[in-house]
């Protein structure tokens, strides 16, 4: 009989782990605010992000505050960040998208006005 309780529980435990939602890692436990302007960068689980993301949610969403509280909304085509011209990439200052650096030759523009430091970046459509 023990040995039955204690098989319950530790099954218990393992579905649980394997099928469990932990809601303070998740957001929408949170309502969509459909109307709000994202806010860049924000924080979120630590990291800082400058552009919508997609992290425990179906689609890219972003935070509507810069600390990450409960606020956010998916992310439609106006609400990705935008390039930041000019920026600093190397010991050069670019005022438009660049093929400098990619292996592949596509265009990209940082996210910030100094690519050293921040390392932020996404490719130009």
């Amino acid at each position: 009989m023990v040995l039955h309780v204690v098989f319950l529980l530790l099954w218990v435990c393992w579905l649980h782990s394997v099928f469990g939602q932990d809601y303070e890692d998740t957001i929408t436990h949170f309502p969509e605010v459909k109307d709000g302007k994202c806010v860049f960068p924000f924080q979120y689980r630590g990291g800082i992000f400058y552009d919508c993301i997609k992290f425990k949610a179906k689609h890219k969403w972003c935070s509507l505050t810069k600390t990450y509280q409960g606020q956010w909304k998916y992310c439609s085509e106006e609400d990705f960040a935008k390039c930041v011209f000019p920026f600093w990439y190397r010991r050069l200052i670019y005022r438009e998208c660049t093929e400098d650096g990619d292996a592949f030759g596509r265009k990209w523009c940082s996210l910030t006005q100094n690519y050293n430091k921040d390392k932020v970046w996404k490719y130009c459509d």
